[in-house]
């Protein structure tokens, strides 16, 4: 009698254990789902891209690519239908013809919902993690059913670590641009210390020192540089041939301070000013380019000290080289990633330091060229 006692109130708590872990049918409940999520099915590559809860839906985009192409796409929804959900989804090729008929849909009704599974008919979600989700596809083939997993992995942009914070003030009258640094702005702007060691053994200030001094105005951002280098070294005519081993002043921009990848996209860029004034970046080919148009400097050297005094034309991430662009109007309130750095070389065959503006944690210093998080912050003032 005990023992059937025992038995009963165990499966009652297990009853309503259960009952607890099943989830009312409402598109909160599912949100999850939400986000950019990759993973590998059919011997080739998926990707699906699904919205946050809305008016009452979720919508989503598929699309496969097996060889480098697309072999077909969907148009996913999840919908709030009297009472429950309901995931329904059309198919198309690559050239977008529908595989189904015009008011044709393949509908999958809703079972359940628990903590970390959404049961459809004929589809499962699976949450994994934050970042792991894996979905079961029921998939009829000349009369057999077979389940197909998509195992996927979502992108998550973390937001910038914020490494340093400088206010740029206006400026009332534009700099010219002729390396004498004689504007107001300048004189009544603080210098800033561009002394971190990214790159090679510890400089003597014999070797070189490095200061600068920023402003705005609607038309860009304004640098003046103080470089105090007791060699210049310019071996390379070509202006696209190992750059970044001769003697250059290098600008790192990030127009929306979003930071992340850029080596080989215009997330953010990497500008390197030459001694003779061409400016050379990683284009999306994986090849240097130049974007001379983006750059206007002057470069006044005296002894062992050069004055460089640059216009930085801003463009955000939508930017292609391929197609005209037009520079972004600055203003009051705009925040931007900034990094800026030297690159020395005494007469040897590579730089022999790298010198930037912004303390880069870690042994791997030399990171800004790929990944713009490791930039400060700008915020632009009065």
């Amino acid at each position: 009698m005990k023992l059937l006692v025992l038995f009963l109130i165990t499966f009652s708590l297990s009853c309503v254990t259960q009952a607890q872990n099943i989830l009312e049918p409402k598109l909160e409940n599912i949100a999850w789902i939400s986000g950019t999520w990759h993973g590998e099915a059919f011997g080739g590559q998926v990707e699906e891209i699904w919205s946050k809860p809305s008016a009452g839906s979720m919508m989503a985009s598929f699309k496969f690519i097996n060889d480098g192409r697309v072999s077909f796409y969907e148009i996913e929804v999840i919908r709030e239908v009297e009472n429950t959900l309901l995931l329904q989804l059309k198919h198309f090729r690559s050239d977008l013809k529908g595989w189904e008929s015009k008011d044709e849909t393949v509908d999958f009704p809703l079972i359940e919902i628990t903590e970390n599974k959404v049961v459809f008919e004929g589809m499962i979600f699976e949450k994994i993690s934050a970042t792991e989700m894996n979905i079961y596809v029921d998939i009829e083939d000349k009369g057999k059913t077979e389940t197909l997993k998509f195992s996927y992995k979502k992108q998550v942009k973390l937001p910038k670590q914020m490494n340093q914070f400088i206010y740029v003030k206006e400026a009332k009258e534009k700099p010219v641009i002729d390396g004498k640094a004689d504007d107001d702005i300048w004189s009544n702007t603080f210098w800033l210390p561009l002394n971190e060691l990214w790159l090679g053994e510890p400089y003597t200030e014999d070797d070189y020192s490095g200061r600068y001094k920023l402003s705005w105005a609607e038309d860009g951002l304004y640098l003046l540089a103080e470089i105090t280098d007791d060699i210049l070294v310019d071996s390379h005519p070509d202006p696209l041939d190992l750059w970044w081993d001769d003697d250059c002043l290098e600008i790192f921009i990030d127009e929306d301070n979003s930071g992340g990848e850029h080596q080989f996209n215009h997330n953010a860029f990497a500008y390197h000013i030459a001694l003779d004034g061409n400016v050379v970046d990683m284009s999306p080919e994986k090849t240097g380019k130049l974007y001379n148009s983006h750059i206007e400097s002057k470069r006044v050297t005296k002894g062992n000290t050069s004055f460089w005094e640059v216009k930085i034309s801003l463009f955000d991430d939508a930017y292609k080289d391929d197609a005209e662009n037009t520079p972004l109007k600055l203003k009051v309130g705009k925040v931007m990633g900034f990094a800026l750095a030297y690159c020395d070389n005494d007469t040897s065959k590579t730089r022999e330091n790298f010198i930037g503006s912004v303390f880069v944690a870690g042994e791997d210093k030399n990171r800004g060229w790929i990944n713009a998080s490791i930039f400060g912050t700008l915020k632009l003032r009065n």
